[in-house]
């Protein structure tokens, strides 16, 4: 998906934009609000997650201001913001959640999960070989149309390469999104997809030695 982002705390930022580029969405950062209109104005995001408390003008006269120039995105709002009064009006103003800090980088993604699937968006299984293919809305292998059944690590793995086929997941990458950033070493995580792999009918998970492993994106089929 494409993301645009108006966060102004620099770290939280730049964690959430790492994240969700891990799981293959295009994101787009402002600090600022009215630069952040401007782009609005001129391209077009499946999914706006802004910060209430930001400088040029707040999330919550940016989505104003979108609205009144017929301009409509589903919108995540991300704030420490307490008061009902201000919940209330992003709402009212058509967000479709809202998160209150601190929140699980995770439960962000699965509140984007949700607000695609209320609009309907067809979440189309991605290809991994002739025979498997990965349903990220459902977070289902399946093998010939069959769902197979893994664990929730191995589910995890491979929601993280199937959503990155084509570019090689480094070992940094799993550490970040499926063992929550707490160290393992690459040990652990070659043994975690050696299971993986020994559990699947087709060898479509690749070693790329010293850096990671990926799923290329299958050819002619």
């Amino acid at each position: 998906m494409k993301i645009l982002l108006l966060e102004d705390e620099v770290m939280l930022s730049e964690a959430i934009e790492e994240y969700l580029s891990v799981l293959g969405h295009r994101v787009t950062v402002f600090l600022d609000g009215l630069e952040a209109l401007a782009t609005l104005q001129k391209e077009s995001f499946d999914v706006l997650i802004l910060d209430i408390n930001v400088p040029g003008i707040d999330g919550l006269d940016l989505l104003e201001r979108l609205h009144q120039l017929k301009i409509r995105f589903p919108t995540i709002y991300i704030s420490a913001l307490a008061d009902i009064e201000g919940i209330s009006r992003a709402y009212d103003l058509g967000c479709y959640d809202y998160l209150k800090k601190p929140f699980h980088l995770k439960e962000l993604s699965l509140r984007m999960d949700k607000v695609m699937n209320v609009r309907g968006v067809p979440q189309n299984h991605l290809r991994l070989s002739p025979s498997y293919a990965y349903d990220a809305s459902t977070s289902t292998l399946l093998c010939d149309n069959l769902p197979q059944m893994l664990s929730k690590r191995q589910l995890q793995i491979i929601d993280l390469l199937g959503r990155n086929r084509g570019r090689v997941v480094d070992f940094d990458q799993f550490r970040t999104y499926i063992w929550d950033d707490e160290y393992v070493d690459n040990a652990t995580i070659r043994a975690e997809v050696s299971r993986l792999k020994k559990s699947l009918k087709e060898d479509f998970i690749q070693n790329i030695r010293a850096l990671g492993y990926m799923i290329d994106i299958p050819q002619g089929i």
